[in-house]
């Protein structure tokens, strides 16, 4: 029989729902952490929902006054299904959910697919955005600043998987729903086949069930967003990496096997405050392991950050 697999007794959001968009869709969200805390908004990676955190995330945010909200994007868990035309249009929905939780100032972080919708958020909103991160993101496939490699395969399938989107994304959510029971065994084959760089997170078991609950969760609301996530990123974002005023921090595993390690050095080397920081022989799941540095480098770039003041003070949601 094969293992229970437990997630972290702290990992249930503190708060969770969703909101209405101007055009009627719906947003999930759901937030970890210090519920007074200051907020880090969290972007999933492809695939993934808004659940998608490392299994220490909540613990980390409370003891350092932190609150991270994540939110599905369009077609995942509680989300409904839409097909942004540039990256850059996440930011109209991030809008409307940072007014809705009444949100002014605010950091943001991006996991792997993540990582172009947070900076995104960066470009777009300066005057309340104080501090980036990307844990394995993806450079730009188009324009002045794509990176090349292997992801220059997007740009060409870009027209098909648009046509396809939507009549694969029903069949892949048809087929997924009955395989969840299966999810663990399939997971440990992936891990056994997959890039060894990536073994030493994955075989955490803390890990594999914080993910595949969010996998679970996720595929609810279809399997379309993965797939429109890469229509999206096999077009121009939308915008410049060379105009964003916000510092970004870039974590990048060298032996990175799916989004190769140069994407993290070319972003870093455009943004004019960015910071590259190498994990030596760190695969694409490597920054599982990063959330206290990612908190601790937020923290150095958000001065007189108030939350931190009142842990300092004594009163952290940890406090009995």
């Amino acid at each position: 029989m094969p293992p229970v697999l437990v997630v972290p007794l702290d990992f249930v959001p503190t708060r969770e729902g969703t909101v209405e968009l101007p055009d009627g869709r719906q947003l999930g969200w759901a937030e970890f952490g210090d519920p007074d805390g200051d907020p880090i908004l969290w972007f999933h990676g492809t695939p993934g929902g808004r659940r998608q955190l490392p299994p220490d995330a909540p613990g980390a945010a409370s003891a350092r006054g932190v609150r991270i909200i994540g939110f599905d994007r369009p077609g995942t868990g509680r989300s409904t299904p839409h097909q942004y035309r540039r990256v850059v249009e996440v930011v109209d929905d991030v809008r409307v959910l940072l007014d809705e939780l009444g949100i002014d100032r605010l950091a943001v972080a991006g996991l792997s697919g993540g990582g172009p919708f947070a900076l995104a958020t960066c470009w777009a909103l300066p005057d309340r955005v104080v501090a980036g991160a990307v844990l394995g993101g993806l450079a730009p496939t188009r324009g002045r600043e794509h990176a090349g490699g292997l992801p220059q395969v997007l740009p060409p399938l870009e027209p098909f998987l648009r046509f396809v989107a939507r009549p694969l994304g029903e069949v892949l959510s048809l087929l997924m729903r009955p395989s969840r029971p299966y999810m663990s065994p399939i997971f440990d084959l992936y891990v056994a086949v997959g890039p060894a760089a990536d073994r030493p997170a994955l075989r955490r078991e803390e890990v594999k069930a914080v993910l595949l609950a969010d996998l679970a969760e996720s595929i609810e609301g279809g399997v379309r967003a993965p797939l429109c996530d890469l229509v999206a990123f096999g077009r121009h974002w939308g915008f410049e990496l060379r105009d964003i005023e916000v510092p970004v921090v870039f974590w990048h595993g060298d032996a990175d096997g799916i989004v190769p390690y140069h994407h993290g050095g070319l972003q870093a080397g455009l943004v004019p405050d960015g910071l590259l920081v190498t994990q030596n022989d760190g695969g694409h799941f490597s920054g599982f392991g990063l959330i206290g540095d990612v908190l601790d480098r937020v923290d150095e770039r958000w001065p007189d950050r108030p939350g931190l003041a009142r842990v300092e003070a004594g009163g952290s949601g940890d406090d009995p």
